[in-house]
C-alpha cells in the first residue's frame, strides 16, 4: 500500500524520516510517496486534504482538524526552539524589545512596520500575534528569504524560523525577541511547532501502524546519527554540517518519539489560548489519535 506523505526539506524533518523512507526499518508492506515543500504550502495542502500524512504547524492545524488528526510521534515541540523576531535597525529592534518589557509603548508609527512572515498560518505568525498584535503589516515570504529581503529593506522586521536562528547575527541582523522563550515564560509549557498528521478517513489500525513506523524511524535516527547525513545534507540550502546538525539537535527531541502527556498538555493549552483570544476557529474534533 502506498500513501502520501509531505514534510519539509529542513534538517530535523530528513533526519526523522530518513530510516523510514530508505527503508532502513522494517515499513510492513506500506511505501511512501513524499512531497518536499516548505511549511506554508503544506499548511496550505492539508486545508485542501491533498496528503495521506504530512507535516504542519500546529496553528494550520486548527484549520485542518476537521480532516486530519495528530500522530504522537514526529513532532517539533522543545523549550528554546521558537521562532525569533530580528531586525536590520539596532535602534528599532531595542525599541521593541523595551515594548515587550512593558518599559515603552507601541507607537502609531510603530504599528506600521513591515513584517515578514513564514507564513499566515505558521506557528510563528500566531506567537507573534500573542506577543505584539499590533502588528499587522504582515507579508508571507518563504522562510529562507526573509534575511535577505530585511537587508534589502523591503521589510522592516522579519520573523525567522528553521536554520536561520544561526545565521541571522552573522548577516549583521537584530534579535527583538524570542517569541519560543516568550512563550515558556507566560505559559510554562514547551512550544508546539509543528506536528505530523494523518487523515482521519484511513483504517484507524493503518493510522496505528503509520504512528509507529514514524516513532521507529526517529529512534533509528537517534541510534545512528550519521546515517542520514547525506541525505539531510542534500536537502539542506548548502548549510554548513555543524549548523545542521544544531538545527537538528534543536528540533528533534523526546517529544518527536512521543508528545507524551507534557506535550499533548502544551498543544491543548495553545489551542485553548488561541480559542480565548478568537484566533481559530472553535472545533468539536479531538486533536489527536486514539489507539
Amino acid at each position: 500500500m502506498k500513501l502520501t506523505l509531505g514534510f519539509s526539506p529542513c534538517p530535523n524533518d530528513t533526519f526523522i524520516f530518513d530510516a523510514l523512507i530508505h527503508h532502513k526499518i522494517d515499513t510492513e508492506g506500506l511505501e511512501f510517496d513524499v512531497q518536499y515543500q516548505d511549511v506554508e504550502t503544506l499548511n496550505q495542502q492539508a486545508f485542501s486534504g491533498t496528503l495521506d500524512i504530512t507535516k504542519l504547524s500546529y496553528h494550520a492545524f486548527a484549520y485542518a482538524a476537521k480532516d486530519y488528526e495528530l500522530l504522537d510521534a514526529g513532532s517539533a515541540l522543545g523549550f528554546g526552539v521558537g521562532p525569533l523576531l530580528i531586525a536590520k535597525d539596532e535602534k528599532l529592534a531595542a525599541r521593541l524589545q523595551a515594548i515587550l518589557d512593558g518599559k515603552a509603548e507601541l507607537s502609531t508609527e510603530d504599528s506600521k512596520l513591515r513584517v515578514g512572515i513564514p507564513g499566515k498560518y505558521t506557528t510563528a505568525n500566531f506567537l507573534l500575534g500573542l506577543a505584539l498584535p499590533a502588528l499587522q503589516d504582515k507579508i508571507a515570504l518563504v522562510f529562507s528569504d526573509i534575511e535577505q529581503a530585511l537587508l534589502e529593506e523591503r521589510i522592516d522586521l522579519g520573523l525567522i524560523i528553521h536554520e536561520n536562528r544561526f545565521t541571522y547575527q552573522d548577516k549583521g541582523l537584530h534579535k527583538v525577541v524570542d517569541l519560543g522563550d516568550y512563550w515558556e515564560r507566560t505559559t510554562g509549557s514547551p512550544i508546539p511547532l509543528g506536528g505530523i498528521v494523518i487523515k482521519r478517513s484511513l483504517d484507524p489500525q493503518l493510522k496505528l501502524r503509520v504512528n509507529e513506523l514514524i516513532r521507529k524511524s526517529v529512534q533509528y535516527a537517534f541510534a545512528h546519527p550519521k546515517s542520514s547525513v547525506d541525505y539531510v545534507r542534500s536537502h539542506a540550502q548548502e548549510m554548513e554540517e555543524e549548523v545542521m546538525y544544531k538545527h537538528i539537535e534543536l528540533y528533534v527531541n523526546r517529544y518527536s518519539e512521543n508528545l507524551g502527556d507534557e506535550g499533548r498538555r502544551a498543544i491543548q493549552q495553545m489551542f485553548d489560548k488561541a480559542l480565548d483570544l478568537s484566533i481559530i476557529p472553535s472545533s468539536t474534533q479531538s486533536l489527536f489519535l486514539t489507539n
